[in-house]
């Protein structure tokens, strides 16, 4: 297959230029120059920073293939007039999923990847149910708003999260931290009969003994509580994963778009407390709260773009 034609290094220049971040500066550093009575020799400096500022960023390869695809788009007249602005945000919300992708072993990426492409092939047979054949991608109007994705995005991160905390119980020592448990409590017992009661208070090595055995104590308890939250994780990816086929099934028996996103918005609208969880396992996971969740459904998320560096994650 030919590979598809570059918008070329003038395009590349000119969105470099136009970008709205690009021109606030340049404007502010050319009045700042003016009002400074140093026209004259501070122009050329800031001159050449743009000079710099525009090699560098239109031959970085994502921002080519940002303007690559924005000039595909305007040719197919799918995009007229978009800016600059909205390719990059779509160049970013892709490498935020597959960086998720890519750190998931190998048997929850491709459970994604499965239920991703059933959303899409059930888009695609109710688009010929209903004789909507100018979808080339298959996603049908209804069915690519932000709510379904947002199912999509929450059903990844929570794939995440049960990876993290199954690494998490696999190192996790149980029995040697209940034989710690044991073996201090015991030990305890007998420094305090041994001392007066009247010491006890002031004894150094009671009260060592005693902060490791909370210690221990507060270990046994983090892991009965990511065992907990083992299964309500596992028990919320079968759920949602339910939940996400049903509504994209629905989509062939019902004719009704309002009444598809109406159901897609009252299923993203109760998953509140599974978000939550997620937030609260940020600190294991890695992956930040976003307030944008990334277009799941129109990504390019092709073999090509899935491949990962090194053998292929295993196990938790």
């Amino acid at each position: 297959m030919a590979e598809p034609k570059r918008a070329g290094l003038l395009r590349y220049l000119k969105e470099a230029f136009a970008f709205r971040w690009n021109l606030l500066v340049l404007g502010g550093a050319s009045a700042a120059a003016l009002l400074s009575g140093q026209f004259d020799t501070l122009m050329p400096l800031f001159a050449a920073i743009e000079v710099v500022y525009l090699a560098g960023l239109s031959t970085l390869p994502r921002f080519q293939a940002a303007i690559d695809a924005k000039a595909h788009a305007e040719a197919d007249g799918r995009l007229p007039g978009q800016p600059v602005q909205a390719a990059l945000d779509a160049g970013t919300a892709r490498d935020r999923i597959l960086e998720v992708l890519k750190s998931l072993s190998e048997d929850r990426r491709a459970r994604f990847l499965r239920l991703r492409a059933r959303c899409v092939e059930m888009t695609r047979i109710a688009n010929a149910v209903r004789g909507e054949t100018a979808d080339a991608s298959g996603a049908s109007t209804e069915l690519r708003q932000p709510a379904l994705d947002r199912l999509l995005w929450v059903f990844l991160k929570l794939l995440l999260s049960d990876q993290a905390i199954a690494r998490f119980l696999q190192a996790a020592d149980e029995p040697q931290i209940l034989h710690s448990i044991l073996d201090l409590q015991e030990r305890i017992q007998k420094r305090q009969a041994s001392l007066p009661e009247t010491e006890r208070a002031d004894d150094r090595i009671l009260r060592s003994l005693q902060d490791s055995l909370t210690t221990a104590e507060l270990r046994k308890d983090n892991i009965a509580k990511s065992r907990g939250n083992a299964e309500f994780v596992a028990a919320e990816l079968d759920r949602l994963e339910n939940k996400i086929q049903a509504v994209t099934e629905m989509a062939v028996s019902h004719s009704d778009p309002d009444e598809m996103s109406s159901r897609i918005d009252a299923i993203a609208e109760g998953i509140s407390q599974t978000e939550q969880t997620i937030r609260e396992l940020q600190s294991i996971t890695g992956v930040a709260d976003v307030d944008q969740t990334p277009s799941i459904l129109t990504a390019d998320l092709s073999p090509s773009r899935m491949a990962v560096e090194g053998a292929p994650r295993r196990g938790p």
